[in-house]
């Protein structure tokens, strides 16, 4: 029998596999620090793919989780993403999840808008939406427990521009990577704004079923040294002007969750 830890069992397959990448960074502050960087525009000769679909199948360990899928579209100036996830195997028998996660940034900018979330894992039911007010300089979260029908509201300093936990994952794909070269972005979620730096560390070739790629692996790190006492996270993207993200991964205390490229379609 497969015996997989709470830790996994009671997420959903998005954010263990894909939110793990940039979420396993956050908790490191209450409170909005003066130091953060300026979130950099995207490259002048970097653009976000119009219309595209990439699907993932995610495994801890050796096993099979789940799978996740990325759709992301152009509407007017902004950026819609949308990620879906669904566990399977023994994960889906111990804990079923269906999940699904939203958000808007804008193309020029990298800025993001909104990040919301449809959490349906078990007998868990939540709804919340975070919406970045940079003119007003701060961050609104509702979130609603369909269950128990309870509802708050909160509100939090940020600075003008700051990118969101999925956002930031396609966000990274648009600035230089170069291996030995690194870049800072001040991501948002939760009442909380970090300051993450992705380290392009090397050129690696990476096959998944979707096919061989040429990347360039990059490293979440945060200043405060979270990723340190937790593990270590990873993102490969494509070595190209597509800068597709087609595999990540985290290794973790409890094990390693894998995410890795199996169709990507322009649809």
């Amino acid at each position: 029998m497969i015996r997989y830890p709470k830790s996994v069992a009671r997420s959903s397959v998005v954010q263990i596999a894909c939110f793990c990448v940039i979420g396993a960074l956050i908790g490191i502050s209450q409170t909005l620090s003066p130091s953060l960087p300026p979130l950099v525009a995207p490259a002048a000769n970097f653009s976000f793919p119009a219309k595209q679909t990439l699907t993932y199948g995610v495994d801890w360990r050796v096993f099979p989780a789940g799978t996740a899928t990325f759709h992301l579209e152009q509407v007017g100036a902004l950026q819609h993403v949308v990620a879906t996830g669904e566990s399977v195997g023994a994960v889906n028998l111990l804990f079923r999840v269906n999940d699904r996660f939203e958000s808007y940034f804008n193309r020029t900018t990298g800025c993001s808008s909104s990040f919301a979330k449809q959490l349906q894992e078990g007998r868990r039911q939540l709804n919340s939406t975070l919406r970045f007010m940079s003119s007003e300089g701060k961050q609104v979260l509702e979130e609603k427990n369909l269950v128990t029908g309870t509802s708050k509201q909160q509100e939090s300093a940020i600075p003008p521009c700051v990118t969101d936990l999925m956002s930031a994952i396609f966000y990274g794909g648009s600035q230089p990577l170069q291996p030995g070269a690194s870049f800072r972005m001040p991501v948002a979620d939760a009442m909380r704004v970090v300051d993450v730096t992705m380290k392009a560390e090397a050129r690696e070739q990476v096959v998944t079923l979707a096919g061989t790629f040429q990347t360039i692996r990059v490293q979440p790190v945060a200043d405060a040294g979270v990723v340190k006492n937790r593990g270590n996270i990873w993102i490969w993207y494509t070595d190209d002007e597509r800068r597709m993200p087609v595999q990540m991964r985290a290794r973790l205390f409890w094990g390693t969750i894998t995410m890795r490229l199996v169709s990507t379609t322009a649809k």
